[in-house]
């Protein structure tokens, strides 16, 4: 059998398993769809189920995305299982370098990007909408830009016609159950669970306590963690209450309603394992429906499902420029769903309303 014909199997037997999903369950997302069939999200896309239509891109995905500052305006969307990230504007001051590592540093669309896990990329057609969809090895959606009234729609069908791949191909994704397997095993902590032990301990709490009160810059808290080898929960637990300390569930939910009243500039981070995309500014309309505490503002949308949040805590960490705190949310997993800070610059102080709602969030006193 050649290849489009291997092709066109595949793709009709996963629509014939879709649409009756879809029928006996209307209201599952894309993304629950495609764990309840045992196939990642690209498939679904390749395979156009649910009435999507795909061009796969050919190419490195690094390439395509270094061409998206052609496109004018547009929505960026990021997302893990529990929280999206939706942000209106241009790709400008896009940095990639000659590594895996990309930044993108404009006033509204602003993102950190590990391009080592992109594999593949579609532009997609659904219920009228227009996007480039780029997923992981595992066929995971890590990032999706959106065509709107704003952007230029020849620069979009004119990105879409230079990398079009000549013929479909079933994408290269590793089975969701590789998935499960290589992140208990690749876990940041260094540590595995061979001898049933907690894997968020930490071997040298005092050592990392010392360190993290040594820190100079926020971004210095990841190198800290992989010198100790220790999960971010695990540093959490052992640092002490003064530098990390848990508060109630719907901490961040508080938090966005008073920045919301007050006018308080936040960041707000949204990350998978191959991008953080941060919004910075204020937060206006918020909207609860159903499990979903949602930001609805004409340029940042953020859907945030609180039902998925099993502890959140508000960090502090010393800086060159003064201490600095944070909300951090997590998943049952450990996975960080969400970030928030106060709105701030480099070489630039905490916003001192910001220290003060985070203060005044905890229960014992912060490092300071």
């Amino acid at each position: 059998m050649d290849i489009t014909s291997t092709f066109s199997t595949r793709r009709d037997e996963l629509r014939a398993r879709h649409d009756a999903l879809a029928a006996a369950e209307p209201k599952l997302r894309a993304r629950d769809r495609a764990t309840r069939l045992n196939v990642s999200e690209a498939e679904l896309v390749a395979a156009e189920c649910g009435g999507v239509v795909a061009t796969q891109l050919a190419g490195a995905p690094k390439e395509i995305f270094g061409e998206l500052g052609s496109l004018g305006e547009v929505m960026a969307l990021s997302r893990n299982d529990a929280c999206v990230h939706e942000r209106h504007g241009r790709y400008e001051d896009i940095q990639l370098g000659h590594g895996h590592v990309g930044l993108v540093l404009g006033p509204d669309i602003d993102l950190r990007v590990f391009f080592d896990s992109w594999r593949c990329t579609f532009a997609v057609t659904e219920n009228g909408r227009r996007s480039l969809q780029f997923f992981d090895r595992y066929g995971s959606a890590v990032h999706k830009v959106y065509v709107t009234d704003a952007t230029d729609a020849a620069a979009y069908d004119a990105l879409v016609a230079k990398f079009a791949a000549p013929s479909p191909a079933w994408p290269d994704v590793e089975s969701i159950a590789a998935t499960v397997n290589v992140d208990k095993s690749n876990d940041d902590s260094g540590n595995d669970d061979k001898n049933n032990h907690n894997v968020d301990d930490v071997n040298d709490p005092q050592g990392l306590r010392a360190a993290w009160q040594a820190l100079k810059d926020t971004h210095d808290f990841f190198p800290m963690l992989r010198k100790f080898k220790a999960t971010r929960l695990g540093a959490l637990r052992a640092a002490g209450a003064d530098l990390a300390q848990q508060v109630p569930l719907d901490t961040a939910e508080t938090v966005l309603t008073r920045a919301a009243e007050s006018g308080l500039p936040i960041m707000v981070f949204v990350s998978n394992k191959g991008i953080v995309q941060i919004h910075t500014g204020p937060v206006e309309k918020l909207l609860r429906t159903g499990p979903w505490f949602n930001v609805l503002d004409p340029r940042f949308n953020l859907h945030l499902n609180t039902t998925a949040i099993t502890s959140t805590w508000v960090v502090n960490k010393p800086t060159v420029d003064g201490w600095v705190t944070s909300v951090e949310v997590y998943a049952a997993n450990g996975d960080l769903i969400v970030q928030m800070f106060g709105a701030r610059k480099p070489g630039k102080p905490e916003l001192t309303a910001w220290r003060t709602l985070l203060v005044g969030l905890c229960s014992e006193p912060l490092a300071s």
